[in-house]
């Protein structure tokens, strides 16, 4: 038995397959991490999310931006943008049941020796504290107002963490983090709107430094395996694994086996123009 972490899919169907063929997935005896983002973008996101959504225990989805932007989208609210893919699922018969399931899925993940999060952990957070958050957005999430926490999600403010917030901006704090964070800004707060925010690492907003590499992280003795930085491409140290190696970009879509950490690269001819690793 293995367990495979696995980068940004978003939407990428046929690329997923291959790669699940070249590991020799067996869904008697393996599973799979995702890290989050598995739809928009690529060309083929339904497929992606009835996919994954059919391997039920098998597979274990940690959220991503681009999942929330499509949850928010389904409710109306966000911004729609010209390069969403995601109206295949929008029309589907089977939406619902696939947007009840993907808003069920956590924010962060924490299992054995490894800890699995789509953007990032705050530097206060232990990953004890980190999973308590989760499951206050994952609570807000499948709550029967959860429309109203939707309408309130999104935003850059407030960009630091402080254990006194609370309601609405508490739960953007963490989603924020957990979900679209790269760059912290020296005083520790997130730089979420700069230009360069996308860059790649110590190439970004003025007096920033990527969120693994702030001074003492209290998350720091747990490996933690994450994505959404394809600028950043496959990081490989200690205590944190990023495998987002831009499968949309024409880069790959990298399998990790957590047993192990053996890499596996399936090589992507790309569905949209280079940009700033969303």
């Amino acid at each position: 038995m293995a367990t495979y972490a696995i980068g940004d899919v978003q939407g990428c169907f046929d690329e997923l397959t291959a790669l699940l063929e070249h590991i020799d997935f067996d869904k008697k005896l393996d599973r799979l991490w995702f890290v989050g983002d598995l739809v928009n973008r690529g060309p083929k996101s339904l497929e992606v999310l009835r996919f994954v959504y059919s391997l039920g225990e098998l597979a274990t989805v940690v959220l991503g931006n681009h999942d929330l932007h499509l949850v928010m989208r389904s409710e109306g609210f966000g911004k729609a943008n010209r390069e969403d893919t995601f109206d295949e699922i929008l029309a589907a018969p089977d939406r619902n049941e696939l947007l009840k399931w993907l808003r069920s899925r956590p924010l962060f993940h924490y299992e054995g020796d490894w800890a699995m999060v789509h953007a990032g952990l705050l530097p206060e957070w232990s990953v004890a504290q980190a999973k308590q958050l989760s499951d206050e957005v994952s609570s807000a999430l499948v709550a029967p107002d959860y429309v109203e926490f939707l309408s309130k999600m999104w935003g850059s403010e407030p960009s630091a963490w402080s254990d006194k917030l609370s309601g609405w901006e508490r739960l953007r704090v963490i989603v924020n983090a957990m979900t679209r964070m790269r760059y912290l800004t020296q005083s520790g707060a997130m730089e979420l709107r700069a230009p360069g925010n996308k860059a790649a690492p110590y190439a970004g907003p003025t007096d920033c430094r990527p969120w693994f590499d702030a001074g003492i992280r209290a998350s720091a003795g747990t490996r933690i395996v994450c994505g959404h930085w394809s600028t950043l491409g496959l990081l490989d140290r200690p205590n944190v694994l990023a495998i987002d190696t831009g499968c949309l970009w024409g880069g790959a879509l990298t399998a990790v086996r957590l047993d192990d950490r053996r890499i596996f690269c399936q090589p992507c001819s790309g569905h949209a123009a280079p940009r700033g690793g969303d």
